[in-house]
């Protein structure tokens, strides 16, 4: 079970395992917002409410210009696991400018790929293989990507994450 942290501007930070949200309530960090219906944690002393989504008591500055680092896992997410020239699985990823021409790491230079245009493709630019990209790449944009967990929001956390978006 994990649960939704929010600063006390609303804003959501993470995502914790209850465990962690639990001990923030109990030191009086954090107060309840949702709380999970019929599924107490027990304690040697007293029963809890189970935490699905938290406020923190102080206020905690969200980062304007959070940069969502680049990673092959994340590309092939953002583009949907689709390859960015023939639109089948993607199991790889290419370097539209290829790095041994300079092409950087970075999210406006790297898509999805399948194995054989890959392959195909080698150390070319899709102009000189008269190919089109189907996606145009950038940075992936959302709250699934700044705050960590959201991607499998619970049903609870819907509210408080429509109001960041």
């Amino acid at each position: 079970m994990r649960t939704l942290v929010l600063n006390a501007g609303y804003e959501p930070l993470a995502v914790v395992s209850f465990k962690r949200a639990l001990v923030l309530v109990m030191n009086e960090k954090a107060t309840v917002i949702e709380r999970v219906e019929g599924d107490p944690v027990w304690g040697a002393m007293d029963s809890y409410d189970r935490p699905a989504v938290i406020l923190l008591t102080r206020y905690v500055r969200v980062p304007g210009a959070r940069r969502v680092p680049v990673t092959r896992r994340g590309v092939l997410r953002r583009d949907g696991h689709r390859c960015a020239y023939c639109g089948k699985a993607a199991s790889t990823i290419d370097h539209v400018l290829p790095r041994s021409r300079g092409g950087a790491d970075s999210w406006e230079n790297l898509v999805a790929c399948c194995l054989r245009c890959n392959n195909l493709k080698g150390d070319r630019t899709p102009q000189e293989m008269s190919w089109e990209l189907r996606v145009i790449p950038g940075p992936p944009r959302g709250m699934q990507w700044t705050v960590r967990g959201t991607d499998r929001a619970d049903p609870r956390w819907e509210p408080y994450l429509a109001l960041a978006a």
